[in-house]
């Protein structure tokens, strides 16, 4: 028997599925819709295929291709608190109706953040609806912690609103010559918003000191007007979003330069910026609305960190390399995507070097149990070694060691002393 199916019906339903899961804050409903989208779509394509209508299948599959969307949804408490908010979705790099869909190449990405932690955000154990604890809020707007998709974000909750980071000396210069910045924000389908990043303190600091635009932000390019700008690769041509997804935002300032990067890629390349950056402040854009309905503006996981040597001189003059750029899933040694900088560079310095063998060792801070933290330690630590080994390193070269939370280097009660401790050290044999 023959199953007559029309494309034009099956697709203006996904499309009203899609819509009506936008209109939700839970991403986790938007996850379901597009999961049984997709298996309504297969289901139809393979009817189709069945009742033998070949000259459309190659139709059939275009229209309905599986997304390839990994959840990340775990509700586990994580003693490691800049790796407490994974994304509900991790859809970053997708999503858009007229672009090709971007398949992330996190073995090219170069971005090493500065070992130093300055400022670190992850929003634990921030209350829901008060404003942010640990920023203040620069001129008018309206900011408040949340949750979305089980994690903890900032809410930028109207159009304009800045904030700037709680420093102990805020009106004097607080970046060093050689700094990075980082964080994650957030796209919402059928939405318009970007996100300024300021390079001065708009409430303790001058602008006359910064004589230049903000860099803006947005889900496909990122910017200073009339300096220097790019777009995500394969996007030049804006497409509408589709999708909501995060992006990790990584910036890094040596002296002159400075680069950006969205998610895998270096969209901004400024040799000399021209300027010395002294504070940060970040801001939701008004420009345009902000999104036609002003909703869904979030942000979270803000460090700022003081840029290091490159990591061979590290490692000659100390004998080992101090990262906390390697990060990993919650409770889990899976490492993220975002830590494929600092494990790309060890890679490329053990095959520029092979004399040098390293022992790679995992520390945790205090929070939860002792036993649990030496267990999760070794096993990030092997982690980091499998990975590096499925790169092209001999094994021989490399071993893993976990101390857990018995060499801490900075304060467990602090956000930025639980940050540190939670790292990666390699040690040289």
């Amino acid at each position: 028997m023959k199953y007559p199916v029309s494309f034009s019906v099956v697709f203006a339903l996904m499309m009203f599925l899609f819509q009506e899961a936008d209109s939700q804050v839970k991403v986790d409903v938007k996850g379901k819709v597009n999961n049984e989208a997709d298996n309504r779509a297969n289901n139809a394509t393979d009817r189709v295929i069945d009742a033998g209508f070949d000259k459309i299948e190659d139709g059939v599959k275009g229209i309905f291709k599986k997304k390839d969307i990994k959840k990340n949804n775990n509700k586990e408490s994580e003693s490691d608190a800049d790796e407490s908010n994974p994304s509900p979705e991790n859809e970053t790099g997708t999503g858009r109706s007229s672009v090709p869909q971007a398949s992330l190449k996190w073995n090219k990405y170069d971005f090493v953040p500065g070992e130093k932690i300055i400022f670190e955000d992850a929003q634990e154990g921030e209350q829901n609806g008060e404003f942010p604890s640990r920023w203040d809020l620069a001129g008018g707007g309206s900011a408040e912690n949340a949750s979305f998709g089980e994690q903890n974000v900032i809410y930028f909750k109207e159009a304009s609103t800045c904030i700037v980071p709680f420093l102990k000396e805020p009106a004097k210069d607080n970046l060093p010559d050689l700094f990075t910045i980082e964080f994650d924000c957030w796209f919402e389908p059928e939405e318009y918003c970007q996100y300024l990043v300021d390079f001065w303190d708009h409430k303790n600091q001058s602008e006359s000191k910064i004589d230049i635009d903000a860099l803006i932000i947005n889900a496909n390019h990122a910017g200073i007007h009339g300096t220097g700008e790019g777009y995500y690769p394969g996007e030049e041509e804006k497409g509408e979003i589709t999708n909501g997804f995060w992006r990790h935002i990584a910036i890094s300032f040596n002296t002159r330069a400075l680069k950006v990067y969205l998610d895998d890629s270096r969209v901004v390349n400024i040799p000399n910026l021209g300027i010395n950056p002294e504070g940060l402040t970040i801001c939701c854009d008004a420009m345009n609305t902000v999104g036609t309905e002003g909703k869904n503006r979030f942000i979270k996981n803000i460090r700022i960190a003081e840029g290091a040597v490159k990591l061979y001189d590290k490692l000659m003059s100390d004998g080992k390399i101090v990262t906390n750029g390697i990060r990993f899933d919650v409770n889990k040694a899976t490492i993220k995507p975002e830590s494929m900088g600092v494990i790309n560079s060890i890679y490329q310095l053990l095959k520029d070097h092979a004399e040098l063998n390293l022992s790679v060792e995992g520390h945790t801070d205090s929070d939860g149990d002792n036993a649990s933290n030496q267990v999760l330690s070794e096993k990030r630590a092997q982690a980091v070694v499998t990975e590096i080994t499925k790169m092209g390193i001999s094994e021989s070269r490399l071993s893993s060691k976990g101390w857990g939370e018995t060499k801490p280097v900075g304060l467990n009660n602090t956000a930025e002393g639980k940050a540190a401790n939670r790292r990666v050290e390699l040690v040289k044999n």
